[in-house]
């Protein structure tokens, strides 16, 4: 499973009209039908997408759609929400993380209280996080070595994945680890932050 292999069954998954529980089901009847190492590849490309979604900006965002309580787990949590919401969404957001004002999954949340909001209208997904291992170990019969040998084989992959890519990115870091191009960390999000005012929205 490449990366656009990967996003394309991300834009199948995020285009389904089910909740998130039956959503999250779906994929993992789907991953069961392929090989258990299809399964290894979906995690190492989540792992990596949700790696580079885990910025302190886009945490700002985050915590401000949740009323200043977005913790390291919610964060976390977030960004497998917003790697669920496809390809196309998952980019825009990463290059600027004011562009979830523009997400129908956000603006639904707007005006009101999240005490109020529905178990499924959180834009978290942890579960998003464990489909993977659990079609894994069906297939593999591994049920009850509590995710050790797909750990494992993850992390395997993903050493071959970076020894695979160490030079593609060469000449696009530049001075101090930022990007060539990346938005700077303390980027203003203004659409949000009138969205979502903190008086309003607080505990």
């Amino acid at each position: 499973m490449n990366e656009d292999a990967f996003w394309a069954l991300i834009d199948e998954l995020s285009r389904r009209t089910e909740d998130l529980e039956e959503k999250t089901e779906w994929l993992r009847r789907e991953l069961l039908r392929r090989p258990a190492a299809e399964s290894v590849e979906f995690q190492v490309r989540l792992d990596d997408a949700c790696e580079v979604a885990g910025t302190r900006a886009l945490w700002r965002a985050a915590d401000r759609i949740e009323s200043g309580s977005c913790s390291d787990d919610g964060f976390h949590y977030f960004t497998l929400w917003l790697v669920g919401q496809g390809r196309k969404v998952y980019e825009s957001v990463v290059a600027d993380p004011d562009a979830l004002a523009d997400v129908p999954g956000i603006r639904a949340l707007v005006g009101r209280h999240r005490s109020e909001w529905d178990d499924d209208e959180w834009p978290e997904w942890e579960e998003l996080d464990y489909v993977a291992q659990d079609a894994y170990d069906e297939l593999t019969g591994q049920e009850d070595d509590h995710g050790e040998e797909f750990d494992d084989a993850v992390d395997e992959r993903a050493e071959e994945l970076a020894d695979e890519l160490q030079g593609d990115f060469e000449g696009e870091w530049e001075e101090g680890g930022e990007r060539r191009g990346s938005r700077p960390e303390g980027v203003a999000i203004p659409r949000l932050t009138a969205l979502f005012p903190l008086a309003a929205t607080g505990s």
